[in-house]
């Protein structure tokens, strides 16, 4: 207990773990959990009780100790903490891989999926058996012995390559500073960016105000910097980031051509013809070409739209704002001035009324409405002083999960939002009481939101209270889990292309005027959002989503077609991203930009080969938030029956069957359409894949 990695008693102890700690922790997991596979191996007759559960035990405790080490260095990175997880990775990677190629325990699930055993399973246990022996095949149990050795060593390489390409982008946007002498060149920067400009000048000692790449200030420099110089600096800087045009110890040009030779190779070792083959086989979709087909038909139904924004805001920057030519570093700032011309109002002074109190109130009311559950404040040990703990409880006051918040910007702090999981439920681990008790699950929800300065609360963007409800749905979708086993309990067995549906459905919210009312207060005033400013941000919901929905699209074409048809011997990778900008962008970067060498979603993320998900669990999403259009009357009915369909299922069942269980219905892109502002036009049935047919 010495060791507070290796201390599961209760809460995980952020407050004690040194990264000291993490190589015993880990060496010591390893060594049980190496202990736990061989008995594994030999327990006669397999059952659940003497096979799943015991293994489980094992190997649990290692990927919660570890992935407590892999969150900390993600938010509080320092030197000793990145060497300590750099120093542990190949080993935890040698064991999963080993794990997933073991022929010993493929062939005991396959005698538990034959016995009399698994005929009186009910349908989670089965689910629980069927991906167990699919992830098998997966990891390459059935190679020969040589294929085996290659295939692990690729997954560790990746691995490996996956950590180096992040600490590279974290490092590059560390990195970049610039400080401002002459106050005059921040005109039209909101205040607060302006004031907490400054302190970090103060705080290196520097006079005047620092500039940086981290989105609480780039943002408003890109969207309201009248210093058109001050753009340009900040953008460049911003897109060549971890590339050849900085230090070569950060450059991901190398590590990216990698990446994408290994996963060809590895999908090559196990039949596949393409590395998205292999990536599909748990989700969704069923083949690249049928992901393509879903892209370019959205495609070309939002281009239309997309190329109408472009000329729009062209003819408004050259009639109004005297810029004969856009330049990428001119598109927000330009956005946001025609947007305040057409719909009279300002995101800055939306922001002004979402004040963070407010805001969680808000959101933990849409909540308690929806589900008949209460989030109330909670008390933990925490990595950062700014981290907030919750609980949620039914309505009897009975727990159900907990989790972490950690909503601020900083440096040390990868960039972005997510959501990941701590501790999953789970009922009936191995030496457990009767009846069995239940582990609750415990997550993060990570966001990097500008810290209010000068004692006042911070305040957040409509887009930023948007982001903290998408990263709340996928943190309900853990909580809220009825799943006592835990391969398919909360997000975990959930096909990745519909793991966006419940975050994607808790932004609609965010549009709803009584939700917004309530979670709204004037920093200054106090007053709640007046309706006349949010009927000018409902007129302007769809300002420029043509644009938009082509960007997303132009990163999932990349995605998808680097990973299925991309021949490095005949192409180079920004070469590939140029065609895919010629078929749909109507803003280009320039030549010099080197967004791959930032794009974490797929070179360090989850979304290799599944960046499409996006577009396609919004379908999903938007339908789902249709039920509860078409029956306002109805709401905690409608929830009711979308907490028991789909977030409480988990991964128990696939997400086709959780959707027609809730809607009655398969999903349609009707709504997705209209909640976009491009038109009622549908698909013809003919061209809906049998998902979202």
């Amino acid at each position: 207990m010495d060791n507070p990695l290796l201390d599961f008693s209760g809460l995980p102890r952020f407050d004690a773990i040194r990264p000291d700690h993490v190589g015993p922790a880990i060496d010591a997991l390893l060594e049980q959990a190496g202990a736990a596979v061989k008995a594994a191996e030999t327990v006669a007759p397999v059952t659940w009780e003497n096979f799943v559960i015991p293994l489980e035990d094992a190997t649990e405790r290692l990927w919660r100790a570890w992935g407590q080490g892999g969150h900390l260095q993600a938010v509080v990175n320092t030197p000793e903490l990145r060497e300590a997880y750099n120093a542990n990775l190949p080993k935890v990677t040698r064991f999963g891989s080993a794990l997933g190629q073991n022929l010993t325990l493929f062939a005991q699930y396959r005698a538990l999926a034959a016995s009399a055993e698994y005929a009186g399973y009910d349908a989670v246990r089965r689910k629980v058996v069927d991906n167990a022996l699919r992830d098998f095949r997966l990891g390459g149990a059935e190679l020969a012995e040589a294929d085996k050795a290659r295939f692990s060593a690729l997954q560790e390489e990746l691995a490996a390559l996956a950590a180096k390409f992040s600490q590279n982008v974290l490092d590059a946007t560390d990195a970049f500073a610039l400080y401002v002498e002459d106050e005059a060149r921040l005109a039209g920067l909101p205040a607060e960016v302006v004031a907490a400009a400054r302190a970090a000048a103060e705080k290196d000692g520097k006079a005047g105000w620092k500039l940086t790449l981290q989105m609480p200030c780039y943002l408003p420099v890109q969207a309201y910097a009248e210093d058109r110089g001050l753009r340009e600096a900040l953008y460049r800087a911003n897109g060549v980031r971890a590339s050849e045009s900085g230090p070569a110890e950060l450059d991901n040009s190398g590590n990216i051509e990698r990446i994408v030779a290994l996963r060809a190779e590895l999908a090559a070792l196990l039949g596949y013809a393409s590395y998205a083959e292999y990536s599909l086989a748990t989700k969704m979709a069923q083949s690249p070409g049928e992901v393509l087909g879903f892209l370019r038909d959205l495609a070309g139904r939002a281009l239309p739209f997309a190329r109408r924004d472009r000329a729009e805001l062209e003819a408004f920057a050259r009639e109004e704002l005297g810029l004969d030519e856009l330049q990428p570093w001119d598109l927000g700032w330009a956005s946001e001035k025609l947007k305040q011309a057409r719909y009279s109002y300002s995101e800055q002074e939306v922001k002004r009324y979402f004040t963070e109190p407010k805001v969680l109130a808000g959101l933990f009311g849409v909540i308690e409405s929806l589900y008949g559950v209460q989030v109330k404040p909670d008390q933990a040990p925490v990595w950062h002083e700014d981290v907030r703990f919750f609980r949620v409880e039914d309505a009897g006051g009975r727990l159900l999960g907990q989790f972490y918040l950690d909503l601020y910007a900083r440096e040390g702090k990868r960039g972005g939002a997510w959501m990941d999981d701590c501790r999953n439920r789970r009922v009936g681990a191995s030496g457990t009481q009767t009846p069995p008790a239940v582990q609750t699950p415990l997550v993060y929800l990570v966001c990097n939101f500008g810290k209010g300065v000068d004692g006042r609360p911070a305040t957040f963007s409509h887009n930023e209270v948007t982001t903290l409800f998408h990263e709340m749905g996928h943190g309900l979708h853990q909580l809220l889990t009825a799943i006592g086993e835990l391969p398919v309990a909360g997000i975990n067995g959930v096909e990745w292309d519909a793991v966006e549906l419940p975050s994607q459905f808790m932004e609609n919210f965010c549009w709803e005027w009584e939700r917004v009312r309530a979670m709204t207060t004037h920093v200054d005033t106090g007053e709640p959002l007046p309706r006349e400013l949010f009927e000018k941000m409902l007129a302007a919901k769809n300002f420029q989503s043509g644009m938009f929905t082509v960007r997303q699209l132009e990163f999932a074409l990349f995605d998808m077609e680097l990973h299925s048809r991309f021949d490095p011997t005949q192409d180079g990778v920004l070469q590939l991203l140029e065609r895919v900008r010629d078929e749909v962008a109507v803003n280009r970067a320039p030549a010099w930009h080197r967004f791959p060498h930032q794009f974490s979603h797929i070179f360090a993320g989850g979304y290799a080969a599944g960046y499409y998900s996006y577009k396609w669990a919004e379908v999903l999403s938007a339908d789902a938030y249709a039920a509860f259009e078409e029956a306002p009357d109805q709401l905690a009915q409608t929830g009711a029956r979308f907490l028991a369909e789909v977030l409480s299922r988990g991964g128990s069942r696939s997400a086709l069957e959780n959707f027609t269980a809730f809607r009655g219905r398969a999903p349609s892109i009707d709504a997705l359409l209209r909640h976009n502002g491009m038109g009622e036009g549908q698909y013809r049935d003919a061209d809906l894949t049998p998902e979202v047919r």
